[in-house]
């Protein structure tokens, strides 16, 4: 007797097979069940997703067979199929493209035999469990926040001032779930692959006494076979901690009891290829979805909830109108540990920089503030986000400049190895002799990036010497100087152990790391998002602000003496009056009003259908026949969505590849999604005509970061 099962693969996005496909099988297997099918010449992953009652008019001969059963491995959990069926479903992708996309590569391609081979190494026995470390003793606030949070019933936001003892609430609230149930899991998210190894660190020795293998990381930068050995640890049970990126989000988590999601608001946590998910949302939900499963929203108390915890010293504007309108708890922390009564935090100092001498890089006031912070022995962070040594480099005789020739944008000059590199697909060459249009050796960089404010801050401080006598030494970390292995680690361990006295940095070090000596911040060219057109600029701007005074004075004893110093043209900005307040709230609130007023997020919402071809034209031109045919088509909730005519991206070349996009706008999110949902059949079948062969490809983006 055949069983006929719904097993979901990966599929290309946007094909015509979107959802599972029917195989037999000689016995019935449990929904979640890894299995590998044929498909085409391949034999590929798949996830049995139901058992169908009957196969409508096929027959055994019609229908393929499952060729093995991954039976090593537990079945995938109804509520880890839930969360993948909406993300698929609410962000406009394939379930099988969402489903094997969350599972780890390796996994893909090993067959049966191969797994169990993995299986049995990753059971053989570990280490036994260390000893209980001692606990560090909490600040009242941190005591209240955690008496506040076990009795939550909602979302929760930690408004935390940088430096208040944020993380030790997350390690508190994650032991008290692992000591309340035997089998619970935690899921702690940070943005960014570079804040895994600090607090990845204090994760193994707060949890060292549940043994070996109990605390495992998942990111992309990880192996294939690290990657896979983590995933197990975490679908078994075995992994009681998971710390991850984005990506974690996804994991299987039978016992899930807790999600902490560590900085918010940091955009990073927006997937920006494939399914473009935000895993801070995708976590409220699941932390929903999860609660449903085990009862406890019914009251029936099978089980704890499982609870999620979202912490920033600046939250999302769309959490804290979530918060204004009590559907998420807030509890702050505006105290620094140790900090005196009262003490918000280093005292920030707007240069205005119209009236600095023409061409000054680093005023002299703030060159003062430090060399006295070197002769104290004290540690200075000057943040500039651009790397590189200038943006540009450029002709002023026949005004040509470094432009990518195949994207629009200008090729940033690195000195170190005299190269034109594109950051944006890559494209690099070494700087010419002279001017390709007109032949003038006299080519000159025009702004300025990393490369060159650490040369500057060399060349100003090489005359001054350490309280022992030494060198000044500066230190630059950003996206070129960390390319090796163990490159970041090794900088920051220097800049943690004192040997290093002023670090340049782009917004790499301005968040999530834990600087004992820096008492000076400064923040060199920030006006460029304060006018920018993309809506949420000033809201970026603000928090990396935010996050990069938070490095300095996180010690009790420089409390009242560390600063932050904002080189500006434009010191009379309401921006800065709300920074140098430290005034979060007061921000929120004026942003607030201009997107109410505007109709933008949090109080609409929008997405964009993005669409890339050979030229502009084409790109276009298939964006303005879509919008015609849902126009014709009167697609359910369309007359609740806004389509605004397509237009060119900001970055419109990229790889040689045009890229267009069409936004669409509703007061109502139901709506916004009932059309998407009704507008991919149409989507396809406008690609498919010969009028748009020219279409490269086409993708939808709900809830977009940018616009």
């Amino acid at each position: 007797m055949s069983h006929w099962l719904d097993i979901v693969v990966a599929t290309p996005a946007h094909s015509s097979v979107a959802g599972p496909l029917t195989y037999a099988s000689e016995s019935p297997l449990a929904p979640g069940q890894l299995v590998r099918v044929p498909l085409g010449r391949r034999e590929v992953l798949g996830v049995v997703w139901a058992e169908r009652c009957d196969a409508g008019s096929l027959s055994a001969g019609q229908t393929k067979s499952v060729a093995a059963v991954l039976d090593g491995i537990d079945p995938l959990s109804d509520g880890w199929r839930g969360l993948i069926g909406f993300a698929a479903g609410y962000y406009q992708r394939s379930l099988g493209e969402v489903a094997l996309a969350a599972l780890p590569p390796q996994l893909r391609e090993l067959g049966a035999l191969q797994l169990a081979r993995r299986l049995k190494r990753a059971a053989q026995a570990a280490p036994g469990p260390a000893p209980r470390p001692a606990l560090p003793e909490l600040s009242a606030q941190q005591q209240a926040v955690l008496e506040a949070f076990a009795k939550a019933h909602q979302p929760t936001l930690l408004f935390g001032a940088t430096g208040s003892g944020k993380t030790e609430v997350y390690l508190r609230a994650a032991q008290e779930v692992l000591e309340a149930e035997p089998g619970a899991q935690v899921l702690v998210m940070v943005p960014e692959i570079n804040l895994t190894p600090q607090l990845q660190s204090r994760l193994h020795e707060r949890f060292a006494h549940l043994g070996e293998g109990q605390v495992v990381t998942l990111h992309s930068n990880l192996t294939p076979a690290q990657r896979l050995k983590a995933w197990l640890a975490a679908h078994s049970g075995q992994a009681r901690v998971v710390l991850g990126t984005r990506m974690a989000v996804l994991a299987s988590l039978p016992g899930l009891r807790l999600i902490v999601v560590d900085e918010e608001h940091d955009p990073s946590y927006k997937q920006q290829e494939g399914a473009r998910y935000s895993a801070r949302d995708l976590a409220i939900y699941r932390a929903r979805l999860e609660s449903q499963r085990l009862g406890t929203v019914q009251g029936t108390g099978a089980a704890a909830p499982c609870r999620v915890l979202l912490g920033s010293a600046t939250p999302s504007l769309e959490s804290w109108q979530a918060c204004l309108k009590d559907r998420y708890l807030r509890l702050d922390m505006p105290d620094r540990i140790g900090a005196a009564q009262g003490d918000s935090g280093p005292q920030v100092r707007l240069l205005d920089m119209g009236q600095q001498p023409r061409g000054t890089l680093l005023a002299p006031a703030l060159m003062q503030a430090i060399a006295e912070r070197v002769a104290c022995g004290e540690q200075s962070l000057i943040f500039l986000n651009r790397r590189g040594y200038a943006p540009v480099l450029a002709c002023h005789d026949c005004g040509w400049k470094s432009q990518c020739a195949h994207c629009s944008a200008y090729r940033v000059f690195h000195k170190l190895d005299r190269s034109l590199r594109c950051h944006h697909c890559g494209y690099t060459d070494p700087v010419p002799r002279g001017c390709p249009d007109c032949g003038n050796v006299d080519i000159a960089p025009v702004g300025r990036g990393t490369e060159k404010l650490e040369e500057h801050l060399s060349e100003l401080l090489a005359d001054l010497r350490r309280p022992d006598g030494s060198p000044v030494r500066v230190a630059r970390i950003d996206a070129d100087s960390t390319r090796g292995k163990g490159a970041l680690q090794s900088q920051l361990a220097q800049m943690h152990e004192g040997h290093t006295d002023v670090l340049v940095g782009t917004q790499m070090v301005t968040k999530g790391h834990d600087f004992r000596n820096i008492t000076l911040v400064a923040a060199v060219n920030p006006d460029g998002s304060l006018f920018s057109s993309d809506f949420r600029a000033p809201e970026r701007l603000f928090a990396l602000l935010m996050q990069a005074c938070g490095r300095a004075g996180r010690q009790a004893s420089q409390s009242g003496r560390s600063q932050m110093w904002v080189q500006t043209l434009h010191p009379g900005h309401p921006l800065f009056a709300s920074l140098k307040r430290h005034d979060y709230a007061g921000f929120a609130q004026d942003e607030l009003r201009h997107r109410q007023a505007a109709g933008l997020p949090p109080f609409g919402h929008a997405a964009l259908l993005r669409a890339e071809a050979r030229t502009q034209e084409a790109a276009q031109e298939f964006l303005r026949a879509v919008a015609e045919a849902a126009v014709q088509a009167g697609l359910p909730g369309g007359q609740r969505v806004v389509l605004y005519p397509a237009v060119p991206m900001s970055l419109q070349r990229l790889a040689n590849v045009e890229r267009a996009q069409m936004l669409l706008e509703s007061a109502s999110r139901p709506a916004l999604q009932q059309f998407l949902a009704a507008w991919q059949p149409l989507l396809a079948q406008v690609r498919a005509q010969a009028a748009h062969r020219g279409l490269i490809r086409w993708a939808i983006d709900v809830d977009p970061l940018s616009i």
